[in-house]
């Protein structure tokens, strides 16, 4: 066995033995079993809402524990593909077992940072809206190039993704796109990401090829169920109906079947172009806008519980979190974290997990000292 070889082998080993003990696996597992008995009981169902609570915490705790066992089978099947390889002397079923180890190693990762996850939504789906900054095509093309990172990085990490609405720029680029991404703590991952991004580069578009900088502000909030109540009364709203810009075929694009709702009160707008159905691009606005406001809520109980401290980072609209330095250098930093790389080809490819976790670290860290 080569020395690579046996240092992912410990790596893992330590690494798999450290997630049990963090995640306390003898506790959940007796936490689980008296969940259960709880919700089999049937006067549970009288409260609605503590019933469903349960449910989710349930589901948490059975997404933890699945979780890991998916990591100790993986982990022990390829090792013992690797070793049969090595004895066969067949690379090429040895190499395949060796990227599928390094893949459960980045799913440890993925698991140690998720054990980080409190918040009430962020097991949840999440919706991600970008809209290009001031500069015209510059800041088209920027935004575009980050609704692609998120696509790649959702496609890295095994989430779904569908593209609600997209506005396209009038040379290049979009000027904003929403985009759903589904999967188990969706909103955990991408909380963070909410604020201004920078690219700085030499213009594609410019004759002379001048450093140019643009900007994008991405938003980022959770889709939430029928089991949290949020209030829209329809005197509130104003609905319109449109034709869909881009891709989306003939039929998307002679009738109005894009739909935008604005909540009157808070002027918040959402918009859907997804289906050829208007009244399946109307519900999911309706989602969408349900989401919106219920993250304003969250978004006003966190700044009641953090306005005394001023030092607090804010991580809201309008506010510059990430620097894209792509000429005369290559950089991209996180004014934040202050954690950087200088691979900007990899994170603009959807590499970003290395900036996600530090920015939930750091918002843990700031959390416990306030608490304290």
């Amino acid at each position: 066995m080569s020395i690579e070889y046996k240092n992912l082998i410990n790596s893992l080993e330590q690494k798999i033995e450290l997630l049990a003990t963090f995640l306390d696996i003898e506790k959940l597992e007796i936490n689980l079993k008296e969940l259960q008995e709880r919700i089999d009981d049937p006067n549970l169902w009288n409260d609605q809402k503590k019933a469903q609570s349960l449910l989710r915490e349930e589901k948490l705790i059975q997404n933890k524990l699945s979780h890991y066992a998916n990591i100790q089978n993986d982990f022990v099947s390829n090792k013992e593909l690797a070793e049969l390889a090595e004895s066969e002397q067949d690379q090429t079923v040895f190499q395949d077992a060796i990227y599928n180890l390094e893949s459960v190693l980045l799913t440890c990762d993925n698991l140690e940072i998720e054990c980080l996850f409190e918040g009430e939504a962020d097991f949840n789906n999440a919706f991600l809206e970008i809209n290009a900054g001031a500069g015209g095509t510059e800041s088209h093309d920027w935004a575009l190039m980050l609704l692609r990172m998120y696509l790649r990085w959702a496609e890295h990490n095994k989430f779904k993704t569908e593209i609600l609405y997209e506005l396209d720029g009038e040379e290049a680029g979009i000027k904003n796109a929403t985009i759903k991404i589904s999967g188990n703590y969706a909103y955990g991952w991408l909380k963070n990401e909410s604020g201004v991004h920078r690219l700085v580069r030499n213009s594609p578009f410019n004759a002379q090829g001048k450093r140019q900088t643009s900007f994008a502000s991405v938003w980022v909030y959770p889709e939430v169920d029928d089991s949290i109540e949020i209030e829209i009364i329809e005197k509130d709203l104003r609905i319109d109906t449109f034709r869909a810009s881009g891709a989306g075929g003939q039929h998307v694009n002679k009738t109005e079947s894009a739909v935008r709702i604005t909540h009157l009160p808070t002027g918040i707008a959402v918009s859907s172009q997804s289906d050829r159905s208007q009244h399946k691009n109307k519900a999911e606005c309706y989602k969408m806008l349900k989401a919106r406001l219920y993250e304003l809520e969250l978004k006003k109980k966190e700044e009641e519980l953090n306005k005394a401290n001023q030092s607090k980072t804010e991580i809201g609209w309008g506010h510059q979190i990430r620097s894209y330095v792509l000429q005369p250098y290559q950089l991209v930093k996180d004014l934040r974290t202050d954690y950087e790389t200088g691979d900007a080809g990899a994170v603009l490819d959807g590499k970003i997990n290395e900036f996600l976790s530090a920015s939930l670290k750091q918002a843990v860290l700031s959390k416990n000292q306030q608490n304290n």
